[in-house]
């Protein structure tokens, strides 16, 4: 089928285009009773808005959401959730001398391909814009995670470029370490090191006066996630994680946990050992998230695994990390080919990101929230 849903009791349906009248996601299987009014989606919506600093695009767009469905007196009331927002700053124009060429990089020949035509105005289906609505998604599910267990999904920007940030605990990020700078300041960045942060926001801002762009890397952190959500084969817990994220625009790597530094490791080095809660140095968050689960006091030494074994959670904070590729739409000539197979140049108008990663951070954490969230509810459907 065409693909625009995802998950299973939590279950989410996008529709719109960059450049059509706006993107509207539906959202089954929401509790009743949950809080949720439009103010709710104003943080994270602008954490991804375009035009919010000087190293973003700047598409002006309020992304301002707009409830449907599914909320009554403030609450959700058990039906289907839909939210609304609206496109208000395309720019057509800027696409029309592209119809007839492939822009490297982008899914244009692959919708010819696939379809026999394409909407040459922006990305189309595949545009950055049909995440505005999944962010919306992620907002809802990140209200079920921190009302069922105290559960948060956080992500932040871990390297641009060859500039890498030091984290040393993942788990003990807060969002104002990704959202501010020490001294007040916005962290425009979003990479909780600031000494990073300030060496990255200068190579983007050096790439974007060159008309190019550049890659990175975003690290998610779910904490407080009980053990025992997830499948132990098809739907194991890191292949959903791993399909959610990898369903976002940009992203041509997932990995988890210690991920690929396994590699160089024997089993003794990789293994993490089991230990009693009260060796650990858990604290009273970490024993909820075992209540949650109706297991034991128990957790490991330390966290290679990433919180995930035979793709079932184990307690442990939920260690993600997403390569996200240089933005494709230039300014500065290319070669290609016309939809004739043609030698040609071009040159891509418009106004786009000349890095990606302060705008996906959103985008990551509202995906990796919906996994979880679906999973939650379908362990309250099977071990209840």
């Amino acid at each position: 089928m065409a693909g625009n849903s995802f998950g299973q009791l939590f279950r989410i349906t996008t529709a719109g285009e960059s450049h059509g009248p706006g993107n509207v996601v539906i959202i089954d299987g929401v509790p009743p009773g949950i809080p949720l009014c439009e103010a709710d989606f104003e943080l994270d919506l602008g954490r991804r808005r375009p035009g919010q600093s000087r190293i973003v695009t700047q598409r002006n767009e309020s992304d301002t959401p707009e409830i449907l469905s599914g909320v009554f007196d403030g609450k959700t009331t058990g039906t289907s959730v839909a939210i609304l927002i609206r496109n208000e700053d395309q720019r057509s124009r800027d696409y029309g001398d592209i119809a007839e060429k492939y822009r490297p990089g982008h899914a244009d020949f692959g919708f010819d391909a696939k379809y026999g035509l394409r909407d040459y105005r922006g990305g189309g289906r595949s545009s950055a814009r049909e995440t505005s609505v999944r962010v919306a998604a992620g907002v809802v599910a990140k209200k079920i995670l921190a009302d069922a267990f105290g559960g948060k999904v956080l992500a932040y920007v871990v390297q641009v470029g060859p500039i890498r940030a030091n984290i040393a605990d993942p788990a003990s990020i807060t969002l104002d370490d990704i959202e501010t700078l020490p001294n007040g300041e916005p962290n425009i960045v979003r990479c909780p090191d600031s000494d990073a942060a300030e060496k990255m926001v200068q190579l983007i801002e050096e790439v974007r006066h060159q008309g190019d762009s550049i890659g990175g890397t975003a690290e998610i952190v779910a904490t407080g996630i009980p053990a025992g959500l997830g499948e132990p084969v098809f739907d194991k817990i890191k292949a959903d994680l791993g399909k959610a994220l990898f369903t976002l625009p940009a992203v041509l790597g997932v990995e988890y946990g210690i991920g690929f530094g396994c590699t160089t490791m024997r089993g003794s080095e990789n293994n993490d050992i089991f230990i009693p809660d009260s060796e650990s140095g858990a604290d009273e968050k970490d024993a909820a998230a075992n209540v949650a689960s109706q297991r034991p006091g128990i957790s490991t030494e330390s966290n290679r695994h990433g919180g995930i074994l035979g793709g079932i959670t184990t307690g442990q904070p939920i260690i993600l990390r997403a390569a996200v590729k240089p933005t494709s739409s230039l300014p500065i000539e290319q070669r290609t080919v016309t939809t004739s197979a043609e030698p040609t140049t071009i040159r891509t108008k418009g106004r786009h990101d000349p890095c990606l990663l302060p705008r996906f951070i959103p985008m990551a954490e509202a995906m990796v929230a919906v996994v979880l969230a679906d999973h939650w509810l379908r362990w309250k459907a099977q071990c209840r």
